[in-house]
């Protein structure tokens, strides 16, 4: 009897021996394959109060030590953050099928009608029709080359705003940030609402401010992100109020303009992208992938993101000129060169006869990334990246920041030098590496060519016909930015004078 309880506690001995074997085994092969974590996590925050204030920047440190890709614990979530170009172009370009989709966060659902836009919907059918639709329809409304394109109304957008500037004068120093989010804004408006609108109407430029105010308070409302609850809160949920009074006065707008478009629009004539919006909801049954309720969420994409981005990229722009007189000056000097004493504003067709400017502007939107980090990423299905286990939904940070200000490409990151976008022939590098101002892969911006066009117009206009300086004895103002979703420059006056 003693020998066969032996045998027994034996036997249970040697069982529980293997069992913890097995799981000593397994856990660390587990964590073996999981992204190496930064010290520092505290239980419920996590790294959040390491990140701080500016977490491009400590995320960029971070690398140093722990490689191109690793885990931050966000909250009570592990977060996966892509560092550098060669790391951020293998997951969204080479592992596109993997790392294309959203993920599932409250706040990135509240502004995004829970997947009914473009922007933060899922990888699916769905968002294949609707960027498929809103791609073509800007192509139809001119975002490309050649005749019929937006070029005459960017150029005619910036002849307003230089004369808008002229009438300013140069008595007093001024911030311009209005005139640029009007300027840029109308461009938006021109092709979504068939219409532009002054400088002076007060409801259009407080729209404008609300729709900067929305992308701003969405950057102050991270800790709802991590923490979805804290919206239950009194108090502590001001920036989840704020955030959606800023949506309902802008979705309040766009439900106007779609109720007008409805009542006049021609179906054989389409005006602008509410109307082929329109035209293509009646074309079609009401699908899944297609329907009603995406129209307000697709045009607050366009409207929103178009707007805020651009005009951002140029204050910075503006800023950059007024610490570099010397390379404001050296765009101004090329653009006399090619046009001369013509008082017009420059054409796209001037674009490869002013490989300075270009260079500067690709310079602006190296140096000072609006969108340090890309909108988060997560694959599908579980993934193997780079070695590591990467669950599905997990959030996955692309950090352009770190991809721009890369010395291994980038030599002295911080010196604004737009020669290093020009060759040894002068000419432009069309396709430069660790250089992605619009992110890469299948969620690359959608409006980019838009874009690029606006900045090279409105940069190149406001330099022909306007000198930006700082006022005299003015310290030079701080280029750290303030982060929110974008990296937005301080408000600064500026003196302008006209050449």
């Amino acid at each position: 009897m003693f020998a066969a309880l032996l045998s027994e506690v034996s036997i249970r001995t040697i069982a529980v021996i293997w069992v913890v074997f097995l799981t000593i085994l397994v856990f660390f092969k587990r964590r073996k394959m999981d992204p190496p974590s930064p010290s520092g996590s505290w239980p419920v925050v996590g790294h959040l109060l390491s990140l701080g204030r500016a977490p491009h920047l400590k995320l960029t440190e971070w690398r140093k030590q722990y490689g191109d890709v690793y885990t931050v614990r966000m909250g009570m979530e592990d977060v996966v953050v892509l560092n550098g170009y060669r790391a951020i172009k293998e997951a969204l370009v080479d592992y596109k099928d993997a790392f294309s989709s959203r993920p599932n966060v409250y706040v990135l659902n509240l502004v995004s009608g829970f997947g009914e836009d473009i922007v933060m919907s899922p990888f699916n059918q769905a968002y294949k029709e609707k960027r498929k639709f809103a791609y073509s329809a800007l192509r139809t409304l001119g975002m490309r080359m050649g005749p019929g394109s937006m070029e005459e109304n960017i150029r005619d957008e910036a002849r307003q705003l230089c004369l808008k500037l002229s009438e300013q004068g140069d008595a007093q120093p001024s911030d311009i940030t209005d005139n640029l989010t009007v300027s840029v804004a109308n461009i938006i408006c021109s092709m979504v609402f068939g219409k532009r609108y002054d400088y002076d109407d007060e409801n259009f430029l407080e729209l404008s401010k609300v729709a900067n105010k929305l992308v701003a308070q969405l950057g102050s409302s991270q800790l709802m992100t991590v923490f979805p609850i804290l919206r239950f809160v009194p108090g502590v949920n001001s920036s989840n109020r704020i955030l959606v009074e800023c949506m309902e006065e802008v979705h309040a707008f766009l439900r106007q303009e779609i109720t007008k478009h409805r009542e006049t629009m021609d179906k054989e004539n389409p005006r602008d992208f509410i109307d082929l919006l329109l035209a293509e909801l009646e074309t079609q049954e009401k699908t899944d992938c297609f329907k009603e309720e995406n129209i307000e969420w697709i045009i607050q994409d366009l409207f929103v993101a178009g707007v805020e981005t651009t005009a951002t990229t140029l204050r910075w722009g503006l800023l950059y000129m007024v610490l570099c007189p010397e390379e404001q000056q050296k765009v101004q000097a090329e653009l006399d060169s090619v046009l001369g004493a013509d008082h017009d504003v420059p054409t796209l067709a001037h674009r490869s006869q002013l490989p300075y400017t270009e260079a500067t502007i690709m310079e602006i939107q190296r140096i000072r990334a609006i969108v340090p980090l890309a909108a988060p990423h997560t694959p599908n299905e579980n993934t193997t990246f780079r070695g590591y286990d990467i669950p599905a939904g997990t959030q996955v940070f692309p950090n352009l920041w770190s991809a721009n200000m890369d010395p291994e490409f980038w030599p002295d990151p911080e010196k604004f030098d737009p020669s290093r976008f020009l060759d040894s022939d002068g000419k432009v590098v069309t396709r430069p590496e660790s250089f992605m101002p619009f992110s890469t892969g299948r969620r690359v911006c959608l409006g980019e060519q838009l874009a690029k066009m606006e900045l090279f117009l409105l940069f190149s206009s406001l330099l022909k016909h306007v000198t930006f300086k700082l006022p005299e004895g003015a310290a030079a103002p701080s280029t750290d930015g303030c982060m929110g979703i974008t990296l937005v420059p301080s408000r600064i006056n500026m003196c302008i004078s006209q050449r």
